[in-house]
């Protein structure tokens, strides 16, 4: 019978770092009073050429709702101040939806019963020329999170092979060690993205019932162990929804303002998805974030985290997706397909997706999109030499 681990306890072969960043995102998080906030702490915060802690977390309170169009102002300037009017544009890959954990919001939880797929070296080539073809430049692989069916080089694998069609490559896949990731970066990966979910250990360890997954502190320093390995940069995010959002994206900013701090070489980068409807499950959940406070969220982070990219998912409808690239996002994804397979005519999806999107409109249509917004389409931001 598999043991069923606490959630602070590392199981085997897990690296401890023994980081000094996880206490202190844990600390601030337990300290964080978003009720304590008033409009006079909000209107402080935005007169503030360099936010504290303490003002950022006054931008993510419920004080801070009626501020939006001023937050909005400062935000879309911070914005063209060090990004211009790019907007990156990229695409994910589903390679395996094998997982090993059990997580209660996800469709590739386990225990569901869902169709699983993993693409071998030869489909993964076919996916990839396919997606290559469109113009695409940038690519961000995913896999579940199932060690014995997407090992390290199997991704390191499917790396090697992106190398040949992308400049730039992007892993959503589980954490590893400091030494897994550089053997990861060494065959060509630039990025690690790793959601956190939540930072509130109580509501981590209810929704993360078994798997690695449920070991709390490890899935925490994963970012710092991407840059400790050798990647380019890393990413941040919680699953809006499943705690109190406020203080969970409160953590994530300070997450990524300390090891920004810590590692000034890295680029940081965050993501902010939310709870959305998934196989076998397509109940509503009690902490719905609504548009309006995920746009709060965004524009918070973006004033506090001025030099972060900030990339907007396809979980969102396309008219919100298409505001705030010019507030707040800076990276977009466009043609996007959440199952494993389909994105050539030679084979249909074979595997289920993860969850479901709401924008689903071709890279064309994106990029059309994305000019009528005055905003420009930017394919490459790195001209890696090894890339033809």
């Amino acid at each position: 019978m598999r043991k069923i681990y606490d959630p602070m306890e590392f199981q085997p072969s897990m690296e401890n770092i023994h980081s000094d960043i996880f206490d202190q995102v844990a600390a601030a998080r337990a300290q964080y009073q978003p009720e304590k906030y008033t409009a006079g702490n909000v209107r402080s915060a935005l007169e503030k050429d360099i936010l504290s802690f303490d003002d950022f977390g006054a931008l993510l309170s419920a004080a801070a709702e009626p501020f939006l169009e001023q937050m909005a102002q400062r935000a879309k300037a911070v914005r063209a101040a060090h990004f211009g009017n790019n907007v990156l544009i990229f695409t994910p890959l589903y390679i395996s939806n094998y997982c090993e954990n059990q997580c209660v919001y996800c469709g590739f939880n386990c225990k569901n019963p869902i169709t699983r797929c993993k693409l071998n070296a030869e489909e993964i080539e076919k996916e990839m020329q396919a997606i290559a073809q469109t113009g695409m430049r940038e690519i961000l692989l995913l896999t579940g999170e199932s060690r014995s069916i997407s090992g390290p080089d199997y991704i390191a694998e499917a790396v090697k092979i992106a190398r040949k069609y992308f400049s730039t490559i992007g892993l959503e896949v589980y954490p590893m060690n400091s030494d897994e990731y550089a053997m990861l970066q060494q065959c060509g990966a630039d990025f690690v993205t790793v959601f956190q979910e939540t930072y509130d250990i109580e509501c981590y360890g209810k929704m993360h019932l078994a798997g690695a997954k449920r070991c709390f502190p490890y899935r925490i320093c994963a970012q710092e162990r991407a840059l400790m390995g050798g990647m380019r940069g890393v990413g941040f995010g919680v699953l809006l929804g499943l705690s109190d959002f406020r203080k969970d994206m409160f953590a994530t900013g300070i997450h990524a303002s300390l090891l920004q701090k810590k590692y000034p070489h890295g680029e940081i980068a965050l993501s902010f998805p939310r709870l959305r409807p998934y196989k076998n499950h397509e109940e509503t959940n009690p902490n719905d974030v609504h548009e309006t406070q995920l746009l709060q969220m965004m524009l918070a982070c973006r004033i506090f985290l001025p030099f972060a990219g900030f990339t907007i998912s396809t979980r969102e409808r396309a008219e919100f997706r298409d505001h705030v690239i010019g507030l707040a996002a800076t990276k977009i994804s466009a043609g996007v397909n959440v199952g494993i397979g389909g994105h050539n005519e030679a084979h249909q999806q074979r595997g289920d997706a993860q969850f479901e999107i709401s924008d689903p409109r071709t890279l064309q249509e994106i990029h059309s999109a994305i000019i009528r917004q005055g905003m420009q389409p930017v394919y490459t931001d790195y001209i890696n030499t090894n890339f033809l």
